[in-house]
C-alpha cells in the first residue's frame, strides 16, 4: 500500500525530490527538511501532488 509520492520546495516550490509513503498509517501530507540545490540552502519540502 506504499505510494510514490513528490516533494516541493516550501520557498522555490520546484519538486525537488521523490520518496514512498504509507497511504494507510499516515494520511495526512508530509513534511520533510530537506536540501534546495536551487535554494542553495535547508528548507522545508511538503508533499505535492
Amino acid at each position: 500500500m506504499r505510494e510514490i509520492i513528490t516533494l516541493a520546495c516550501g520557498e522555490c516550490k520546484r519538486r525537488n525530490y521523490s520518496t514512498t509513503k504509507n497511504r494507510r498509517k499516515s494520511s495526512e501530507r508530509l513534511e520533510l527538511n530537506k536540501f534546495c540545490r536551487y535554494c542553495r540552502k535547508h528548507t522545508a519540502h511538503k508533499e505535492s501532488k
